[in-house]
């Protein structure tokens, strides 16, 4: 499909910078493709009442860890500066990343972060595309985690970064109220708007809540360079879905409830554990599902998410669940009514399917 159908114009002030306080204050626009009334503007505390008792929600529960880098390249005499984004770990010692810039780093050279007389240090492995760069640390497992949580930065999406620094505030508003396993790069945004009060009021109305991991990558801040869908490669992330959880997201949808997936990265999860008799299993290992208008949703009934980028790969997600004319004309309302966009913003409830009584 052409990129340009996914693109929309979106003021700069509408781009959030922090998110609404109390988290479940944010505005909520409902959305239910083909209904009388399509859109319906809510707040994010009327959750409950928007489901049903039997639904079952799967949140994303992966932690966001301090994953930009100050590095320094040394060659020769002279010193150069190198920012590291990680977004994928490949074993106990090796990232891949994006560097900035790239081209200041070779194959086989080493960069350094932190100061003092044993900085964490690199070895350039391999580079790819998009400033792409593969990295062997000089530290592994425990030890390069614990570095990494020491010297590393909390990697806001670039939209936010900057326009304003990191701060203290940071360290607890860009993570998710399920935050436990920590390998994420971005937060699953979605979940941001949840609190105990939130989460107190959708288990009163029936509904069960069930933690998925999709350990969210940088990839997910790049836009869409191609001018064609199926020109585009998506990153791998890694996630898991044990059994015990797979099998009572089955039970909940065969007792008529709906699979809730909040945010568009458990709804990856879930279509990359789902079999072609749309029976959920457990999984675990690594998914680059690209989804994009045409693909059947197996698992996923509805849908609890952010409004996303322009030309994003999460634009077009939604557009396949929803339809495109649909989600058009949600982010034509959202825009024209003054909603707020992208991590720290307001959401979107997608219910396409109606609960069976």
């Amino acid at each position: 499909m052409d990129v340009s159908l996914f693109d929309f114009d979106l003021p700069e002030d509408r781009i959030a910078l922090r998110p609404a306080s109390p988290r479940d204050s944010a505005r909520l626009l409902v959305v239910r493709p083909g209904a009388e009334t399509e859109l319906e503007d809510r707040l994010v505390s009327d959750l409950p009442d928007l489901l049903a008792p039997g639904d079952a929600l799967a949140v994303n529960a992966t932690r966001v860890i301090p994953a930009r880098l100050r590095a320094l390249r040394r060659r020769g005499g002279t010193v150069a500066k190198v920012e590291i984004l990680l977004h994928q770990r490949l074993d106990g010692a090796r990232w891949k990343a994006f560097a900035r810039p790239a081209k200041k780093l070779g194959l086989g050279e080493r960069v350094e972060i932190g100061e003092g007389a044993a900085p964490l240090s690199a070895t350039v492995e391999a580079r790819g595309d998009g400033g792409e760069v593969t990295l062997a640390f000089d530290r592994a497992g425990p030890d390069l985690d614990a570095a990494i949580a020491a010297l590393g930065e909390l990697p806001l999406p670039p939209y936010i970064g900057a326009k304003r620094g990191v701060d203290a505030r940071d360290a607890d508003d860009y993570q998710t109220l399920f935050a436990r396993e920590a390998g994420a790069v971005a937060a699953p945004t979605a979940g941001l708007h949840f609190t105990p009060r939130l989460v107190e009021a959708i288990a009163a109305r029936g509904v069960s809540r069930h933690e998925t991991i999709l350990h969210v990558g940088a990839g997910t801040f790049l836009p869409v360079k191609a001018e064609d869908t199926d020109d585009h490669r998506m990153h791998f992330e890694s996630g898991t879905l044990d059994a015990a959880t797979a099998e009572a997201l089955n039970a909940a949808r065969d007792a008529g409830g709906r699979l809730v997936a909040v945010g568009t990265t458990s709804c990856r999860l879930l279509e990359s554990a789902v079999g072609p008799d749309g029976r959920l299993a457990a999984f675990a290992g690594e998914t680059d599902i690209f989804i994009t208008p045409g693909f059947r949703f197996r698992a996923v009934d509805a849908l609890l998410t952010n409004f996303h980028l322009p030309r994003s790969t999460l634009m077009m997600l939604v557009s396949a669940f929803a339809g495109l004319d649909v989600v058009r004309r949600a982010y034509a309302h959202a825009v024209a009514g003054g909603y707020r966009f992208y991590s720290y913003g307001d959401a979107c409830l997608f219910l396409p399917k109606a609960p069976r009584p």
